[in-house]
């Protein structure tokens, strides 16, 4: 591919803009949707708008990690030390993606329904999923699975993080919840569960059995999957509980 091409040069078909006017936002390349937001190119070489995007993601992607890693934490100066980057692209790109932070932030402040793993992981992820220290959260329900909201509870290491019992029934009671799922990341992406984690889980279905809280699951989440321990170990089996 010819980064240097302008976008006026483009057949208006295969223009980002026009692309996602057609097509739709998630059908556009990750440099295609910088290209709207740079708006025009310039830099290293006189790059498009797609060029200098592709140009951007290159030099992200010399942090080994993705790229998308990346910009979800980029600093103004990180941008701005990419040649082509001033303040006002390096604004442009940081409120986009904050902006997409928020947004899909507050989607689970809807009174949906969290009826399988996947949509209790889904309420998490914005909290759990990408971040690189341990962190213990708790989705809290009424008495017909509707989301109340969710909360971080402790914030640990990279490695571990700690959180009692009392804390997470303390917190549940306060936002006056019926039903509860905990969960917590391991951001290194093993989602298996160490001895702790079962030790944690058996000791929050007694509590919540002596408080008629029904506990409904224990997720583990982590680099873009999650497991739910509930499908995968016979914890429940011992403390039967209203679904």
């Amino acid at each position: 591919m010819t980064y240097s091409i302008r976008i006026a040069d483009i057949p208006s078909s295969e223009r980002p803009r026009e692309r996602l006017l057609s097509f739709g936002a998630k059908y556009l390349a990750t440099a295609e949707l910088l290209a709207i937001l740079l708006a025009t190119g310039q830099g290293k070489g006189k790059l498009s708008a797609v060029g200098l995007g592709h140009y951007i993601l290159q030099e992200l992607s010399q942090h080994r990690r993705e790229p998308l890693d990346v910009l979800r934490d980029v600093s103004p100066q990180e941008l701005m030390a990419i040649e082509g980057i001033g303040p006002a692209k390096a604004t442009t790109i940081l409120a986009a993606i904050e902006l997409g932070k928020r947004a899909f932030q507050v989607r689970p402040l809807e009174r949906v329904v969290i009826d399988s793993p996947d949509t209790a992981a889904a309420a998490l992820s914005h909290d759990l999923m990408w971040q690189s220290q341990e962190r213990f959260a708790v989705v809290f329900l009424d008495v017909k699975n509707r989301l109340i909201g969710t909360k971080v509870i402790t914030i640990g290491t990279a490695t571990e993080t700690l959180v009692h019992p009392r804390e997470i029934f303390r917190e549940t009671i306060r936002q006056g919840a019926t039903r509860l799922i905990v969960a917590h990341n391991h951001p290194s992406g093993n989602l298996e569960p160490s001895q702790e984690d079962l030790d944690l889980t058996e000791q929050l279905l007694e509590g919540a059995n002596y408080l008629d809280i029904p506990l409904l699951d224990h997720l583990i989440l982590g680099e873009g999957n999650h497991q739910s321990l509930r499908r995968t170990t016979d914890l429940w089996e011992s403390y039967p509980q209203h679904d």
